[in-house]
């Protein structure tokens, strides 16, 4: 998507800031081991976990958070399940009319690399929908989608998006961190 011609502005700028976030976190996610992506660092924390089946899935899709606990605390694994399924998956699912068979969104990659792997798709699906509506359709309400979202831009959609992805590679960084440093 680096070397994509623009010559909408408010597109262009908006995709490069998009990749200069997608470098630093999948920078972030170079040789991210299994442990690290499954590690709990609290005994309640929230994740992907495997069904009777095999098959991962996502148990909590928000977790909740309330005066009287501290919010929850998530694994690797469901943050990068959260910015790829959740977030840039749901956007492409419901604010675009192209979209693809992804099957079930609980499901997620039980392996670091497949998980990146899946990330970096759903990324893909994302952007390049944001790249293909120029200027004029990325200022214009998006016309469906759930909530008050019809009445708002694709605009406001990829900066929501951008923000997602901002904070919760923030919060993979940390536990990247945290996770080298355990024991040290």
């Amino acid at each position: 998507m680096a070397d994509m011609i623009v010559p909408d502005p408010a597109t262009r700028d908006i995709l490069a800031i998009f990749e200069n976030v997608r470098y630093r976190l999948f920078e972030r996610l170079k040789d991210l081991t299994d442990a690290e992506y499954h590690w709990e660092p609290v005994s309640d924390c929230i994740s992907i976990r495997p069904g009777d089946d095999g098959v991962f899935r996502v148990a909590t899709l928000i977790p909740e958070s309330s005066p009287e606990a501290p919010d929850p605390v998530t694994t690797i694994a469901w943050r990068i399940w959260h910015i790829g399924s959740l977030c840039l998956r749901g956007y492409v699912i419901h604010f675009f009319e192209d979209v693809p068979e992804f099957g079930d969104r609980h499901e997620w990659p039980g392996t670091a690399k497949e998980g990146v792997q899946a990330l970096a798709e759903d990324w893909e699906h994302f952007i390049s929908r944001i790249a293909a509506l120029g200027d004029e359709r990325l200022l214009a309400p998006i016309g469906l989608g759930p909530g008050g979202w019809a009445d708002e831009t694709y605009l406001k959609l990829a900066l929501h998006a951008l923000k997602e992805v901002a904070h919760h590679g923030g919060e993979i960084g940390l536990l990247r961190d945290l996770y080298l440093r355990e024991g040290v």
